[in-house]
């Protein structure tokens, strides 16, 4: 599923996560001190206060061997990991509803439509591999980087709870975006 390769930039891609992948997760989700992503990545919810005390090699340990996991990939760019995308189904199972999530870790990697693509290539594999009828994918007021992605691909504006979120002395909405299996098509007509 790999998005043709631009002049400048390497093939972006979706893959199943590899053991030489996990000193570059354990980097981004535990070792530094305050990622810039956790800023703008629902950061009502992420506790501060500096890294993690889980070390690289218990992480390893946790982590490596561990079986492919279908409802989450790597963002690798000319192969190597620069994020990931995550998806659930939401209750109940079986109904055809599916929320998804994007994250590329470095901001030096933001603002160029890395995002935008990984979005645009795991709404396709959700689609072709869930049989989900509709997916969502929420996020604040705040982040408009990840909601402008989001309607690049496809995805409209289906729910904002006013000022839901409390985060850095203000108060932001919550916005939740849709897309239809039908819609689809949609997403590929826009440009990034």
């Amino acid at each position: 599923m790999p998005t043709p390769p631009s002049p400048t930039l390497p093939a972006l891609t979706l893959r199943d996560r590899h053991d030489d992948d996990l000193p570059t997760l354990w980097r981004w989700l535990h070792a530094e001190s305050d990622p810039e992503w956790k800023r703008w990545d629902a950061p009502y919810f992420h506790a501060t206060g500096g890294p993690s005390t889980l070390s690289l090699t218990d992480f390893t340990a946790r982590e490596g061997g561990r079986a492919p996991d279908p409802h989450g990939q790597i963002v690798a760019l000319g192969g190597a990991c620069i994020g990931q995308v995550t998806r659930h189904e939401e209750a109940p199972a079986g109904g055809g509803w599916w929320e998804l999530g994007v994250l590329i870790f470095d901001p030096r990697h933001w603002g160029g439509g890395l995002g935008t693509q990984a979005l645009r290539l795991w709404t396709d594999a959700t689609f072709a591999q869930t049989g989900a009828h509709v997916l969502t994918l929420t996020t604040w007021g705040g982040n408009e980087r990840m909601i402008r992605a989001a309607a690049r691909t496809g995805f409209r504006e289906c729910a904002r709870i006013p000022q839901a979120r409390a985060w850095a002395g203000q108060r932001w909405d919550s916005v939740k975006l849709a897309q239809l299996h039908g819609d689809r098509a949609v997403g590929h007509r826009d440009s990034d």
